[in-house]
């Protein structure tokens, strides 16, 4: 086979076939050794490659690899196929030029509107893959290359390594950028002041700046065509098109347009064929290197906003729209092959088909994201997995269970949806309620008449979720209640309303509050009316109400069932709150506030009762006692969200005053209190109290705070009464700066640095740090010295190498090594018999001193054998003296009137008094000084028994008050 014609052939096949990007290629060749220059002269011409980041394997067609021959296979087609086998043995380690955003084989860059960082989702399991780190603004423009990913917001653009770090940073722009194209070892910008910038990657520099006329092309697209070197491609919103050459500067081509704005510009799979997306909702399949039209289609659903050609053998386009739906066209046939509508609920903001795969990603401005799989009839697709949150802020957020791995939230997009702690791939929505599902599903997304306003305030129950439907929930100004399935992720069978509004609703009564019983058998609602009404959670029947015709006056602002199913809690705009009778229906107490509630929440384990009211104060009730325990103030704002630690000792709310603040109850102190660039609208804390979430103002996410004191040392005191809190930034998924927390660290370690006093107070009794087994057994020392006997006795060792001599003594020590004299004395020195210890010098010192903390510290470093031998050897029979006793009688005064070591100083006069008690009596100065300390340790012990006492009764007392 000819050289020149296999490899004409190969060239072809390339441009045919755009092969997509990150695969291994092979090609077999004939041999020669001149065909690989000529390869990459040829190949550098029609694509843009760099040499130096391809790299070819050639070798000849006897060393090509090829099949097993067959029986009715000749040699010759054996030679001939392998001879035109073009994918064997080139590895191709880089495309160049960037002409479709990155898109490896499992990963995805799509940003989130509102986010000041990105993050990669894997498409396999659509699970994120890493988290960049965040930029000061919002993301406002995306776009990625083979290496970096570059991201832009106001006039700043950024590159992004390693799908985290900042590693360069462009600034040249004066206006917003709105378009981003990666071209090579370039990257392209374009503001919406019509400037368009090339920039060195590397360098950060400026390559090249145009400026275009706004009045007669205002650039609203670009694309860089496949296989042409150095050229970009733009669209106006005048509706024409240019071809320039970047590295002249240099206007190729003007492509007069359709007068009509364009909106997005795609390389089709066939070289010098774009898509290109009008606003009028044409699509102009073009050919721009002979300008010619090849197809037109036309959506009636207004701009076009997203393209995209699928890559595995079918002819199809997808078009996206302003209102979410999908049009997919056959380009074979020219006509529309199905439609995908309600793909979003918004706007697509983009999609692309993965290479070869028939799958489709899409997302849209309903802040969710989808994977199409188009394996059915028709060449429709049906969703394979999704992403998604709220399309509208969340309005209340509630854990659900008591494991704190789930947060029910409730959104303003009519939505319920449960988010994991865990893993996103716990996540999962509970739908949208709507008054007959039915005709909800026959009339779609955009025209359903049917659906219900958003969900304002809901309650649920763990207990029977797989018999029932466990969660209730209030709706904005509508009368009727809904019940929700979690295992099913539905909503439930009934809607809960009274039985005189079943056939027409009224217009100005509607449910405010809503509560569920630990039991999940029955549900409490509270209507603007002052009506609170019980209904069976199983069979949806209503079970009656409480008072005659209304539970209170004005609006019910809150409602609570205590954990037993005994009590039922109602407060009413009026100022009332009421305690009635879960079974019965009776009023059992009720008590007037100061101020008109605006909420109430009860922590049921701990039986306490927060009440937030009108004037911005909260007040702590006692369910039991029914009296009014702490009354807080400090926010400046309406009372958002209020809610309880585990235990019931924190009491955290958020107010419109963006504070955060943690109310210690047993104190009523304020023990913390932050400051958020935005109100929080809704708290809740988990059930294992390592967090707290919160939802904020105008923004999607649902925000999740650490609790420190579970992992590291929290000063608790009461902050001053002119506290000003600090601006702290919301939780992201982005990595916290290491440097920052080490900083806040150690700032908290020098706030809580606290030394403990020697004495608290003089007339406190101090103890000793020292376990007991140093000072509990002194007396008792003969008796376990008599246990413990060796049944043997010790056996002395056969032979040791040396000795090394010690000094005599309680401590061993060994002894110096002395210089050797040659004239040494034959006088025997009689002070090394002497066998003082350092306790008995100490106590020989403190006689003259008056100071006996070195004695004490050095008794207190002993063990209990070594402290009997030293108060053995004090007596005169041991090597002591009556002065030396006398001096630890007075270090025994000393302790005793300083009040330290209360329980040491007991310990050693008792096994002093026993070795010792012969001599004490036949020595008056001795005998003295034990009767000065007889009076005084008795003086101490009545001091400590009255406040032993003292402390018994008021504790009885209590006790007995309390039951």
């Amino acid at each position: 086979m000819d050289n020149h014609k296999v490899f004409c052939g190969l060239i072809i096949f390339l441009q045919i076939a755009d092969l997509p990007r990150g695969f291994t290629y092979n090609f077999s060749l004939c041999d020669h050794d001149k065909i690989q220059e000529d390869f990459l002269n040829v190949l550098d011409a029609l694509m843009p490659f760099d040499k130096e980041e391809l790299q070819l394997d050639f070798h000849t067609c006897e060393d090509a690899p090829s099949p097993p021959a067959g029986p009715q296979q000749s040699e010759g087609s054996r030679r001939a196929e392998r001879a035109g086998r073009l994918l064997e043995c080139v590895l191709e380690r880089a495309w160049g030029c960037g002409q479709r955003p990155l898109l490896w084989r499992s990963t995805l860059s799509v940003v989130r509107r509102h986010c000041p960082g990105y993050r990669p989702l894997q498409v396999k399991r659509l699970g994120i893959v890493a988290v960049s780190n965040a930029l000061p603004q919002d993301i406002t423009c995306l776009a990625a290359d083979r290496m970096l990913i570059f991201a832009s917001y106001d006039n700043i653009l950024h590159a992004f390594a390693r799908n985290k770090e900042v590693v360069h940073t462009y600034e040249g722009h004066k206006a917003r950028i709105h378009l981003l194209q990666p071209f090579g070892d370039h990257v392209i910008s374009v503001d919406v002041g019509n400037v368009l910038i090339v920039w060195n990657i590397q360098s950060e520099e400026e390559y090249l700046q145009v400026d275009f006329d706004k009045a007669t092309f205002a650039v609203s697209a670009i694309l860089h065509p496949s296989t042409y070197l150095n050229k970009i491609l733009l669209g106006s919103e005048q509706g024409s098109l240019q071809l320039w050459n970047i590295r002249s500067n240099k206007l190729l081509y003007s492509f007069p347009g359709w007068k009509l704005a364009v909106t997005t510009l795609v390389q089709a799979p066939a070289v010098d064929v774009v898509a290109v997306g009008l606003v009028s909702g044409h699509i102009i399949v073009h050919n721009i290197k002979f300008d010619e039209t090849l197809m037109k289609f036309q959506q009636d659903w207004g701009p076009i906003t997203a393209i995209s050609f699928r890559t595995d053998g079918h002819p199809v386009m997808a078009a996206g729209s302003p209102i979410g739906h999908i049009a997919l066209w056959d380009l074979e046939e020219k006509k529309l092959m199905c439609q995908m509508q309600d793909a979003h609920s918004t706007a697509i903001a983009g999609m692309s088909f993965v290479p070869g795969e028939p799958l489709l990603i899409t997302n849209g401005a309903d802040n969710a994201i989808r994977v199409w799989i188009f394996d059915g009839p028709g060449g429709t697709g049906r969703v394979l997995r999704s992403r998604m949150g709220h399309s509208a802020p969340p309005t209340k957020i509630r854990y659900y269970g008591q494991n704190g791995e789930q947060i029910l939230s409730a959104g303003q997009d009519g939505t319920l949806q449960s988010f994991s702690t865990v893993h996103e791939k716990f996540n999962k929505s509970l739908g949208r309620g709507s008054i007959n599902k039915k005709k909800s599903k026959k009339k779609g997304l955009k025209l359903d008449t049917m659906a219900l306003p958003p969900i304002t305030v809901f309650a649920s129950e763990v207990a029977h979720q797989s018999d029932w439907d466990n969660i209730v929930a209030c709706h904005q100004g509508y009368i009727t209640c809904t019940t929700w399935n979690y295992q099913k992720t539905s909503m439930g069978a009934y809607k809960l309303r009274p039985e005189e509004f079943s056939k027409h609703k009224p217009i100005d009564i509607y449910a405010t509050a809503v509560d569920i019983t630990s039991c999940g058998n029955f549900a409490v609602i509270g209507l603007s009316t002052g009506r609170v009404d019980v209904y069976n959670m199983q069979s949806g029947i209503h079970r009656g109400c409480y008072g005659k015709e209304t539970a209170h006056e004005g609006a019910i602002r809150g409602v609570a069932v205590d954990g037993l199913n005994q009590l039922v809690i109602t407060a009413g705009s009026e100022g009332l709150i009421k305690f009635w009778k879960f079974k019965t229906k009776d009023l059992v107490y009720s008590t007037e506030l100061s101020s008109s509630p605006s909420g109430i929440l009860l922590h049921r384990d701990s039986g306490i009762l927060g009440v937030t009211f009108d004037d911005f104060s909260i007040s702590v009730l006692d369910i039991e006692t029914r009296k009014i325990v702490r009354t807080v103030s400090g926010h400046h704002g309406r009372i958002n969200d209020m809610t309880f630690s585990p235990d019931g000792r924190w009491l955290i709310t958020s107010s419109m005053d963006c504070t955060i603040k943690t109310w210690d109850l047993p104190s009523g102190c304020l023990i913390d209190c932050f400051l958020v660039d935005s109100a929080a609208v809704s708290l809740t804390m988990s059930p294992t109290g390592d967090f707290l979430a919160s939802t904020h103002v105008d923004d999607l996410g649902i925000y999740l705070w650490s609790n420190r004191s579970l992992y590291s040392v929290v000063s608790l005191r009461p902050l001053p009464a002119d506290y000003e809190p600090s601006l702290v930034t919301r939780p992201s998924t982005c990595p916290v700066q290491d440097v920052d927390v080490a900083e806040d660290e150690e700032t908290c370690d020098e706030m809580i640095e606290y030394v403990s006093p020697e004495q608290l107070g003089e007339q406190l009794v101090t103890l000793s740090s020292l376990p007991e087994s140093r000072w509990k057994n002194l007396l008792n020392l003969d008796i376990i010295k008599k246990k413990n006997k060796p049944r043997e006795p010790p056996k002395v060792p056969k032979s040791a190498p040396f000795f090394i001599p010690t000094v005599p003594g309680l401590i061993p020590r060994y002894i110096a090594p002395e210089e050797e004299n040659d004239t040494q004395s034959k006088v025997v020195n009689l002070g090394v018999l002497a066998q003082k210890s350092d306790f008995y010098i100490h106590l020989e010192e403190a006689l003259s001193t008056n100071e006996y903390t070195a004695p004490l510290n050095l008794l207190k470093s002993l063990g209990p054998s070594n402290i009997e031998i030293e108060l053995r050897n004090l007596a005169p029979e041991g090597g002591g003296s009556g002065e030396v006793m006398l001096s630890f009688l007075r270090m025994i005064g000393m302790m005793l009137n300083k009040k330290h070591n209360f329980e040491l100083a007991q310990a050693y006069l008792a096994l002093f008094l026993k070795l010792h008690l012969k001599i004490l009596s036949s020595e008056p100065n001795l005998l003295e000084e034990v009767s000065r300390l007889s009076t005084q340790l008795e003086e101490t012990w009545i001091h400590l028994r009255s406040l032993f006492n003292q402390s018994l009764c008021v504790l009885t007392y209590m006790k007995s008050a309390l039951l």
